[in-house]
């Protein structure tokens, strides 16, 4: 039976990057400015945002060349998702103060989160070469280098991170993350277990170990990891979505869908849950459920290849005729393909199926060598080589109810 793969994406975004360091400066008292800088820091503290800009806007227009407030008022910006007004702001920090190397950090944060690598590492790189011993510089650009694909380089920042300030437990987590993306799964559970040595509260170190562990078909330990994640904290959406997985690994999809629907709870936007559910109900037989899911992750996210493809497999394989419809399937398949650059068996294979349930087998044929060829494991082999006789005696390939 073939197994459809699980969101990679969700995967990928549950290896949270730490936050960006950000730093609030108080120096000096600038006139009356610095009351309002204190009064500014105080609203962001407990995330009064637009308080914040109002009270650093006030030391601005009494001091306007006070940097801080600057600095202080794109932090507000940030956490806004203002990414543009907290760039113009750092700007400001900067023209008013060239060797404020935090501000550099900060602006490197925003350009991250724009997704301006370049631009990131540039302000990183200043940042550094104002204090060498910019532990929070070195991680933000192991960060950017993690978010390029560049993990050696990444590892790298993070071990001067770590050379630093060998208590940054965040830094220990970043690299942690560069280490599975390598598939150096031991080195990052040793990494994840040190930062949670230094910060035994910190639950998406657990979530991602739990990660790890999954990865190595450590299915017991995973969920051990990711409900530590959930008692320390209730809201963490990805624990409930990636212990909810783990479940699905082992079969035991009630428990997996009562995973998903509270991390759906807790986050009505989760895509990746949706997909998720929807393939726990798939496995279950129950398709009316699973249909919908599809459908609203797609809804969510329009570019979710696995939500494509699960939805694809259903409509083409069904056991229950009244679910299927290959010319859907088609649609939906070739969808999926298209967003993975047609270098994904799984994908080709659900395509093949498509083709089959509405009777074009000589396509079928085709899509289906082509899955065999990009097969990785002997296992997807064979059973894409079963379904390959089928389309050849003119045959579709129907999932076992």
């Amino acid at each position: 039976m073939k197994m459809l793969i699980q969101n990679k994406e969700t995967f990928k975004r549950v290896l949270f990057r730490s936050s960006m360091v950000i730093c609030l400066l108080l120096i000096g008292c600038r006139d009356k400015s610095i009351d309002h800088i204190k009064r500014g820091n105080d609203h962001l503290n407990k995330g009064e945002y637009d308080q914040a800009i109002s009270e650093f806007t006030k030391a601005i227009e009494i001091n306007p060349g006070f940097a801080e407030a600057y600095n202080n008022r794109g932090w507000a910006y940030y956490n806004k998702g203002e990414y543009d007004r907290a760039i113009t702001d750092y700007n400001k920090a900067i023209q008013f103060d060239p060797d404020f190397g935090l501000a550099y950090i900060n602006r490197g944060n925003a350009y991250f989160e724009k997704g301006q690598y370049d631009m990131a590492i540039s302000d990183y790189n200043k940042a550094i070469e104002i204090n060498p011993k910019y532990a929070n510089a070195y991680n933000n650009r192991g960060n950017v280098y993690n978010a390029k694909g560049q993990y050696d380089r990444a590892i790298s920042d993070f071990n001067k991170a770590i050379e630093i300030n060998p208590k940054y437990a965040q830094a220990y987590y970043n690299r942690g993350i560069a280490y599975f993306e390598k598939g150096r799964y031991d080195r990052a559970i040793s990494d994840y277990n040190k930062a949670i040595e230094i910060n035994p509260k910190y639950a998406n170190a657990y979530n991602n170990r739990g990660n790890v562990y999954k990865a190595k078909g450590e299915y017991n330990r995973a969920i051990l990891d990711y409900t530590k994640a959930i008692e320390i904290d209730p809201g963490h959406a990805a624990a409930y979505n990636n212990r909810g997985v783990a479940y699905g690994e082992k079969g035991q999809y009630d428990r997996a869908i009562s995973d998903y629907t509270k991390a759906i709870e807790i986050n009505p936007r989760f895509a990746a849950a949706y997909y998720n559910r929807g393939l726990a109900y798939q496995n279950k037989g129950e398709y009316d459920q699973a249909i919908p899911d599809y459908n609203k992750a797609l809804e969510i996210n329009p570019r979710l290849a696995e939500a494509y493809n699960g939805l694809a497999w259903l409509l083409a394989t069904c056991p229950d005729g009244n679910n299927r419809d290959g010319l859907k399937a088609i649609d939906n398949a070739t969808r999926a393909c298209e967003l993975s650059q047609w270098k994904n068996s799984s994908l080709l294979d659900t395509l093949a199926a498509a083709y089959a349930e509405v009777g074009e087998f000589e396509k079928a044929v085709k899509w289906q060598s082509e899955a065999i060829e990009l097969a990785a494991t002997d296992n997807d082999k064979h059973a894409m080589q079963s379904r390959l006789k089928l389309y050849r005696a003119g045959k579709p390939y129907r999932k076992e109810p």
